[in-house]
């Protein structure tokens, strides 16, 4: 049988997913159950909880951070994207701000953590021009701290991204049903918890749980702002792999991976099941 042009047309991203997703998983799942030598072992999952392991309250950091960074960037995306659904929809104003978020979302990495530290440190232009208006900005050790600095620097992306991933959900209420609340005397309180609010919570949850493993998961932003110990799981199990003190913790590394991905997949499998109820109401 000859393969379909649909088929054909998939091939390249079953490559690309296979080569970059599939191995590396598979990777890490072989190497977080045997040792040094390829044989099978538990001491690596076993480490993890270990009295001396500070793999648990790097993974509660990274946990913090991550809902904080997820919530707050829910909550201020999501009234943008509101405000945003009410511009022309062929607008210059509207088209701008959605070309912006799309282009703010995916910066990261060292080129964030740069563009904050020529802000925000110590000779920062920001700090420096304050001071010379005489306002003492204090010390810029926050931004290098994971529960102030990287809690800013996250909600960069995360609030443009939740503008993007939740506005097809607000563009999806229809104005019938606003009019439909008012001419049975509902006000603007019963719309919004009644009819619109409901509507939208599944894929406001969904799009929370997207920031929320979009943070879990972030690493260069991170290694390139704290240099001093690694508070968060991405920053530890980059440790293991490149730290000339402890020598031969690269499958515990690989522990620590697999439970990041656990984590990552219960959070993906709730927002698979929130997005596949809330496109229900996006189709009619």
């Amino acid at each position: 049988m000859r393969p379909s042009g649909a088929l054909v047309g998939v091939a390249p991203f079953f490559v690309y997913t296979t080569v970059f997703l599939l191995i590396p998983t598979i990777v890490v799942v072989v190497g977080a159950f045997a040792d040094g030598s390829g044989r099978p072992t538990l001491d690596n999952v076993a480490a993890l909880g270990g009295a001396n392991s500070s793999f648990l309250p790097a993974l509660q950091h990274s946990v913090v951070l991550s809902l904080v960074t997820a919530l707050a960037g829910a909550v201020i995306g999501a009234v943008l994207a509101y405000a945003v659904s009410t511009a022309r929809p062929d607008g210059l104003l509207k088209r701008f701000i959605t070309s912006l978020c799309g282009v703010l979302a995916q910066f990261g990495g060292v080129a964030l953590a740069f563009a904050f530290m020529a802000t925000f440190s110590i000779q920062g232009f920001l700090t420096v021009w304050l001071n010379s208006l005489g306002l003492d900005t204090g010390s810029s050790i926050w931004l290098y701290q994971w529960d102030k600095g990287l809690m800013l620097v996250y909600l960069y992306f995360q609030i443009p991204l939740m503008l993007i991933v939740f506005l097809p959900a607000v563009e999806g209420i229809k104005p019938q049903w606003r009019e439909a609340t008012e001419t049975l005397g509902g006000t603007t309180w019963t719309y919004w918890t009644k009819v619109a609010g409901p509507i939208l919570l599944p894929s406001f949850i969904g799009a929370t749980l997207l920031l929320f493993t979009n943070a879990f998961s972030a690493y260069a932003t991170a290694a390139a702002l704290i240099s001093q110990a690694s508070p968060i799981v991405p920053l530890q199990i980059a440790g293991t792999f490149t730290s000339e003190v402890i020598l031969g913790q690269e499958n515990v590394g690989k522990a620590m991976a697999l439970a990041m991905v656990v984590v990552v997949a219960l959070v993906m499998w709730v927002y698979a099941a929130l997005d596949k109820r809330a496109s229900r109401w996006l189709v009619r």
